[in-house]
């Protein structure tokens, strides 16, 4: 394998990359390295003699191209996006052009690349498009998304990751391009940027700031640890079919409440013990259209695949909170990006 990672410098591209090239396999990441993608994400790997990185932004079809071209990948994983819901309400249009044009740009390029491998080269090429479970909207309450769940976004950043997601399987099917799609649960693990609800929750907290919660706390999602999921992604790149999609799910729905709780329970242990971290949850006032309930079922990558989670939920929030307490310095230089404020008011979009 000879592996192309967009967006490697971020929170679960990075942790793919950091896999990939501990385990020999030469890697070209690319990202534009916005607010969210961090040099530093790599720095462990960054002198390994199979490893590249290249700063531009997955529009840019010349550099997309030279790229391609030069480094001659047999699998692009294709993880650069904006992710966060909250700065989707407050910015759609940022979402639709990394995330739907962005994929155009690069699904063009990669087809082209492709079509100049001859046939061994063709059929061990694979291009795999990184989603999320959030494209199926909210599952009832007895409900389990699986690979074949109605597409039903709620929020501009689910609805621009479905649109890719129809590229994908547009190019699939109008231009033969070997692909296969992962439908990722929520992620965590060390890295992650501080905006998203672990990170956000467990600094606050270490610094004793409030701990906003929206709503009443009862939204459900489904929790896999960083290092399970990027697993899964190899595993489907690896033996995965062509053509088929495939969710990658720990099976750990939990409420938001609870997950906050548990980040309190782990500080409680492992920091301050003279804290009692739950006194700073918050309730605030509910995002606009927020999702109540994702629960995955992922049956099909188990059975087919032979992929299992391997970490808990309880170990990995225990690793991820250390994490997070022993390299300071990384959260630290992350405030000139995100001071922690509230967003998603949905304020801006007129």
């Amino acid at each position: 394998m000879r592996a192309l990672v967009t967006g490697g410098a971020g929170f679960i591209g990075s942790a793919l990359v950091r896999a990939l090239a501990k385990n020999g396999v030469p890697v070209a990441c690319l990202d534009a390295l916005t607010y969210a993608g961090n040099r530093e994400n790599l720095s462990e790997i960054s002198e390994m003699p199979d490893f590249e990185l290249l700063e531009a932004d997955i529009r840019d079809v010349a550099a997309v191209g030279n790229l391609l071209r030069a480094f001659r990948p047999t699998v692009v994983f294709h993880l650069a996006a904006e992710t966060h819901v909250d700065r989707s309400i407050d910015d759609p249009a940022r979402s639709f052009e990394t995330n739907i044009v962005g994929t155009y740009a690069l699904l063009s390029e990669v087809t082209a690349f492709w079509r100049t491998l001859n046939d061994a080269e063709a059929e061990e090429f694979r291009y795999l498009q990184v989603s999320t479970d959030e494209v199926f909207g909210s599952a009832g309450a007895n409900e389990d998304f699986v690979e074949s769940t109605r597409y039903a976004p709620n929020s501009p950043y689910a609805a621009s990751k479905a649109s890719a997601d129809y590229l994908v399987r547009t190019w699939a099917m109008a231009f033969g391009l070997p692909v296969l799609i992962g439908h990722g649960a929520n992620t965590y693990g060390p890295y992650q940027f501080p905006e998203k609800l672990i990170p956000l929750m467990t600094l606050n907290a270490i610094e004793g700031r409030n701990l906003p919660i929206y709503g009443d706390g009862t939204q459900v999602r489904d929790w896999i640890h960083v290092d399970d999921h990027v697993a899964g992604l190899r595993a489907i790149a690896e033996r995965g079919q062509v053509g088929e999609s495939y969710i990658v799910s720990a099976r750990n729905p939990l409420t938001n409440l609870d997950v906050v709780r548990g980040v309190c329970q782990a500080l409680d242990a492992i920091g301050d013990a003279d804290v009692d971290h739950a006194e700073l949850i918050e309730h605030v006032a509910d995002r606009p259209a927020h999702d109540q309930r994702y629960v995955s079922d992922p049956i099909k990558i188990e059975s087919e695949l032979d992929w299992h989670p391997t970490v808990s939920f309880q170990e990995g929030l225990v690793r991820t909170v250390t994490w997070y307490l022993e390299n300071t310095d990384w959260w630290e230089q992350t405030r000139d990006r995100y001071d922690r404020i509230r967003l998603g008011l949905g304020q801006a979009a007129q």
